[in-house]
């Protein structure tokens, strides 16, 4: 299913993105040396449902995971790399965190995901690899047009992934969203220019530029949901939402203080 938004939709496709990015901040800033993954999962829970909002994750069950996620965020640190489920872990100085969030709000939804170093280590390796996918994510949504194709927008992250000597995994990528978290059409971290779907105004897209350090291939943890590197090296996972606009992309997932 691919969803067209309506102006109406589209201005509360704003009020959602803007809780997510609003949400991701506020944890972020919370995730210091000695904090559980389960905090950050309840403080997610309390932000969303004091906002009027619904987690896409806790009753989210796709073919690929086991049963229901049962938690409001995904969480995950250095290895991990995807749908990270929240555990009892707690943040060391160093550790690279991924936090991605998902939530709808008015029956519309917004998704992003930010990574980061906790505390005050800065390894410069960790630190390439995180603004290597913030450079794919920029470049994905610059290409982001009426009349563009999908494809435009894979070989823009692509480009910028695989110049900086990363390895793309083509399991998981970006995607369509707009009632529902997950929806066609799909936007893979790499591809051919000038194929693929031609994108049209509301049309609601995540961009997702993630990648590991030394490999393109996963593993799946015993509980069924996280996905890890598969050599244990580190990941790093940007994600925006945006709107395709008559002039371009809008991207919804900006924090409204910065």
């Amino acid at each position: 299913m691919i969803e067209i938004l309506t102006s109406a939709e589209l201005a509360r496709a704003r009020d959602a993105g803007a809780l997510v990015a609003d949400i991701l901040q506020s944890l972020k800033a919370r995730s210091t040396v000695g904090v559980s993954l389960l905090d950050i999962d309840r403080w997610a829970k309390e932000m969303i449902t004091d906002a009027g909002a619904q987690s896409c994750y806790v009753d989210y069950a796709p073919s690929f995971g086991r049963g229901p996620f049962g938690h409001y965020i995904c969480t995950a640190v250095n290895d991990a790399v995807l749908h990270g489920m929240p555990h009892d872990y707690r943040l060391a100085d160093g550790d690279l965190l991924t936090l991605d969030l998902a939530v709808t709000l008015r029956g519309i939804s917004a998704d992003a995901a930010i990574s980061f170093i906790v505390g005050d280590a800065r390894p410069p390796e960790s630190l390439a690899m995180i603004d290597a996918t913030e450079r794919a994510l920029a470049a994905g949504i610059a290409a982001a047009r009426p009349g563009a194709r999908i494809g435009d927008l894979s070989h823009a992250i692509g480009s910028v992934l695989g110049d900086a000597g990363y390895a793309i995994n083509m399991e998981f990528g970006g995607h369509g969203i707009g009632s529902t978290m997950h929806q066609d059409p799909l936007v893979a971290n790499d591809g051919r220019p000038g194929r693929g779907y031609k994108l049209r105004p509301g049309l609601l897209l995540a961009l997702e530029p993630w990648v590991m350090a030394d490999t393109d291939a996963l593993v799946t943890d015993a509980d069924g949901w996280t996905l890890r590197s598969a050599t244990g090296s580190r990941t790093a996972h940007s994600e925006h939402t945006i709107a395709i606009t008559d002039d371009g992309a809008e991207i919804l997932t900006t924090p409204t203080a910065t």
